[in-house]
C-alpha cells in the first residue's frame, strides 16, 4: 500500500512539472545553467549607489545562495542578487491580507516572477520580486510531491532520489532530525541544540540551502496532522534563523507531511515517538554548481 501511494505522489509530481513547463514554454535541460546578464563573481554595490535596472519576468530556474536565476521566454538568462531589503510580494489572498510580504525563502524554482532591480555596470540586485499566488500553490504541490525523497534512508528511497532528480536536481549533503512529543511543535533543548551544530556545518559548505520538513504520528485526525506537522516545520526553521542567524535567503519553503512517509511502524510507542520529528536536509543544487565557473570564464 504505501509503494502504490508513494507511486501515485512521483506521478502526480510529474504532471504538475510538465504542466508548468509547458504554461511557461521552457523545457528542462541538463546542461549547467549559464546566466546571460550580471556578473557572478562581482560583490554587491551599495544599493544606494545603484540605479534603477530593467524589469525582468521569467521563470525561477536556479538558486545558490544569494543569487537567483531567472529564465525569459526567448530563453535568456538572467542572474540577479538578492538580500534582506529585496521585497518578495505575493499577489491574491493564497497567503491572506497579513502574508503578502514575504521573504525570498519563498521563491521555488519554476516559479513565474516579474522582478523589478537595481543595476550597478553588470550587477542587478532584486529590488521587488512579485508572482501570482496560482503559480506558488503549483510550485508548492511540486515541491512538496518531491521533498518526500529526503526523509528516506533505504534503496527505494534512492531509486526515488534518482527518477525524481531532473526535477529539482539537489545533491544532500548531509540530514538531521528532531523528535518532539505528542501533540507538540515545542523544541527540545537539545534538538535546539542538534538544530545549531546542523547550522554551524551547513555554513562551511559553498551555496549550502536547507529544506525542513515537518511530520507526524498516524493518531490524531488528518486535519490536525497536516497543521502540527506545518507548525514543527515552522519551529525548526524560526529558530535556524533566530538563533543559528541561518539566512531566511538560503532556506527553501518549509512543508509539513503530516503522518506521510513514516520511519517507523505507527503500531508501537517507540515507532510514533520516532515518526514525530522534522527532518532538516542540506542540499546543493546540481544545477547551479558549475554557475560560477561557467560565469567568470564568460
Amino acid at each position: 500500500m504505501r509503494s502504490d501511494a508513494t507511486s501515485s505522489g512521483i506521478k502526480m509530481a510529474l504532471a504538475l512539472l510538465a504542466a508548468t513547463a509547458a504554461t511557461a514554454s521552457i523545457a528542462q535541460q541538463s546542461a549547467p545553467l549559464q546566466a546571460d546578464v550580471a556578473n557572478a563573481g562581482e560583490r554587491l554595490p551599495d544599493p544606494a549607489s545603484m540605479t534603477e535596472g530593467p524589469e525582468i519576468k521569467g521563470v525561477l530556474t536556479a538558486r545558490q545562495g544569494d543569487r537567483i536565476q531567472v529564465e525569459t521566454a526567448d530563453g535568456s538568462r538572467t542572474l540577479l542578487m538578492v538580500n534582506e531589503a529585496t521585497q518578495v510580494r505575493a499577489s491574491g489572498g493564497l497567503f491572506g491580507a497579513s502574508r503578502t510580504e514575504l521573504d525570498t525563502g519563498a521563491l521555488l524554482n519554476g516559479l513565474p516572477l516579474t522582478v523589478k532591480t537595481l543595476q550597478s555596470g553588470d550587477t542587478l540586485l532584486a529590488r521587488q520580486i512579485t508572482f501570482k499566488n496560482t503559480d506558488f500553490k503549483t510550485a508548492s504541490m511540486i515541491r512538496t510531491g518531491t521533498s518526500q525523497q529526503f526523509a528516506e534512508q533505504s534503496a527505494a528511497t534512492e531509486a526515488l532520489r534518482g527518477r525524481m532528480g531532473d526535477i529539482d536536481q539537489y545533491n544532500v549533503k548531509a540530514t538531521t532530525n528532531v523528535y518532539f512529543d505528542t501533540a507538540q511543535a515545542k523544541l527540545t533543548d537539545e534538538a535546539k541544540a542538534q538544530l545549531c551544530a546542523a547550522a554551524g556545518s551547513a555554513e562551511q559548505m559553498d551555496n549550502a540551502l536547507m529544506l525542513v520538513v515537518g511530520y507526524t504520528d498516524a493518531d490524531g485526525e488528518q486535519d490536525f496532522n497536516q497543521q502540527l506537522s506545518e507548525k514543527r516545520a515552522a519551529s525548526v526553521t524560526n529558530h535556524l534563523q533566530q538563533a543559528c542567524r541561518w539566512k531566511p535567503y538560503r532556506m527553501l519553503t518549509p512543508a509539513g507531511m503530516a503522518e506521510a512517509d513514516p520511519v517507523a511502524d505507527n503500531m508501537t510507542e517507540e515507532g510514533k515517538a520516532q515518526n514525530r520529528r522534522v527532518t532538516v536536509n542540506v542540499l546543493v543544487s546540481k544545477a547551479v554548481d558549475g554557475l560560477y565557473a561557467d560565469n567568470s570564464s564568460r
